[in-house]
């Protein structure tokens, strides 16, 4: 039989990487995935929060099988199974040694609908963090008592935050939407999951890890890629290279694309004439650049003609990225 797992995140928003540890970890392990909302708890639902989690899966590359299925659209077989265990008691609840399986306005509690959702979807697997360790025998004494076999249960270790912690986002834990929003690559988030596997341990969220695999993300990229993703022609892809993250790249290539006007003194205009008569002979931006510093050029000055800042790309890879005639331009706008 082929392996089923699911994923079944709470709708309260973008996922924080503990819980797109587990959506790699399923993703990795199962040939079927069974996409699933745990919303039984009306209080924890957030409005957007499922469509934040579709993005968030499909940013990172995690496609899903079947769903987004809803425990709050299966409520009625919860309660059929809930009385196949137990009667109502003064307050209307059923319980199940000692645990609640239907509140008193007849809701589903989160051990009633996964174990009946687990069987109804053929789960052969379930792969979760090592805090749900401890709900694991009654999930099993309930699935036997409804005459259900259990799934194997597999715990993997958590992510840590810095105070030692597993991550929470009531304790401010990363979302991966704020991950994109810093301009990490998708490809970066996903190599770290990946190198984590299934921790048999809990381990700490590595910050400068992230970062590092976000620099060789970039460098992976090809140069459409890279500069589509700058917002900037493929032209402009070298003058990229050095980027960190997408945010920095998507800067650099404004500032490339539409710099800040200057207006530079006449000590400047030795360098930037000889810059026009170095580009009209064909030199590339390497070669330019040496000619320049062979001279004692005012590179500074040079920079900020072509990119309006003191600061950014190589400057071999701005010349070699403008048009002659735009760089031309930019330089006896300058002066």
């Amino acid at each position: 039989m082929a392996t089923r797992v699911r994923f079944a995140p709470s709708p309260t928003g973008s996922l924080h990487l503990g819980s797109a540890l587990s959506a790699v970890a399923n993703r990795r392990r199962g040939e079927w995935l069974l996409l699933r909302i745990d919303d039984t708890d009306r209080s924890r639902g957030v409005e957007g929060a499922v469509e934040a989690i579709l993005e968030d899966l499909e940013w990172l590359g995690l496609p899903w099988n079947e769903g987004p299925a809803h425990q709050s659209e299966r409520v009625e077989r919860h309660r059929d199974a809930a009385r196949r265990v137990g009667e109502p008691d003064d307050e209307g609840a059923i319980r199940f040694r000692g645990t609640t399986l239907l509140r008193p306005d007849g809701s589903p509690t989160y051990h009633l609908a996964s174990v009946v959702d687990d069987h109804d979807f053929e789960i052969t697997h379930v792969v979760r963090g090592a805090d749900h360790r401890s709900n694991t025998e009654l999930q099993r004494e309930l699935s036997r008592a409804l005459g259900f076999e259990p799934p194997e249960y597999v715990h993997h270790g958590l992510l840590l935050g810095s105070d030692g912690k597993k991550l929470s986002k009531r304790a401010g834990a990363p979302t991966l939407a704020h991950y994109r929003e810093a301009g990490i690559p998708a490809e970066a988030l996903r190599a770290y999951l990946e190198e984590l596997g299934e921790p048999a341990h809990d381990v700490h969220l590595d910050e400068p890890r992230i970062r590092r695999l976000a620099i060789d993300a970039i460098e992976s990229f090809s140069d459409e890629d890279l500069a589509a993703r700058a917002g900037a022609p493929p032209r402009f892809a070298l003058a990229l290279r050095g980027a960190r993250d997408l945010v920095e790249a998507r800067a650099m290539a404004a500032a490339l694309l539409h710099p800040q006007p200057v207006t530079l003194p006449d000590e400047a205009r030795p360098t930037l004439d000889r810059f026009v008569e170095l580009r009209g002979k064909g030199l590339n931006g390497k070669e330019i650049v040496r000619e320049l510093k062979a001279v004692g050029g005012d590179l500074k000055a040079l920079r900020l003609a072509l990119t309006g800042a003191e600061r950014g790309p190589e400057l071999s890879a701005v010349i070699a990225a403008l048009p002659q005639d735009e760089a031309l331009r930019r330089v006896d706008a300058a002066l």
